[in-house]
């Protein structure tokens, strides 16, 4: 998009996780976290219009229209926690916000490398961002102590991580899957 650059590829300028996407991780970013925005995008066009802001939350039309029904449904990235992650970033700033994010995102990538047996990419990136990262810090630590770390085929061990993460979303009722809009018929 002609004059729209992003510095932060970690939090995308609408509240999205970016550090968190499988599109970002696959290093193939259509939004603005790849730094030149998607044409596509009204948010990434409104920035233009709004002196080109970093975050909505800078704008004083925020919350505007646009952000109507965001969380309702998902794309290749959960929206769920989009304006609570946003929320979340005004209020403590975005240094402490790219904290958590940060290592959320090693999380993430150090799960990927020990615990993905090629199925499981969607499902921790989207646990890893609905979850707190307090709740996150306790499942990797119930994963390292009940998974041996040789003694099992990364299928067993990622059934069994899935598992922990599953049962304290159960716990937390938050539902560890994307949610699709229903196509139109």
């Amino acid at each position: 998009m002609k004059n729209f650059i992003r510095t932060d590829l970690k939090l995308s300028l609408c509240g999205l996780n970016c550090s968190l996407c499988t599109m970002k991780l696959d290093n193939y970013c259509p939004g603005c976290g790849g730094g030149a925005g998607n044409p596509g995008c009204t948010i990434a066009r409104c920035s233009l219009q709004h002196q080109s802001i970093d975050y909505c939350f800078q704008c004083k039309e925020y919350p505007c229209s646009k952000y109507n029904d965001i969380e309702q449904y998902d794309s290749f990235i959960t929206h769920r926690n989009q304006l609570k992650d946003m929320l979340k970033a005004q209020a403590v700033g975005i240094e402490k916000y790219h904290l958590e994010l940060n290592e959320k995102a090693q999380i993430l990538r150090w799960l990927l490398k020990n615990y993905n047996d090629g199925r499981r990419k969607t499902f921790f990136c989207i646990a890893i961002n609905l979850l707190e990262l307090e709740d996150i810090r306790m499942v990797i630590e119930k994963i390292k102590t009940e998974i041996p770390s040789n003694d099992m085929s990364i299928k067993e061990k990622a059934l069994i991580a899935v598992t922990i993460f599953q049962a304290l979303a159960d716990e937390r009722n938050i539902i560890l899957k994307l949610y699709k809009k229903p196509s139109k018929k």
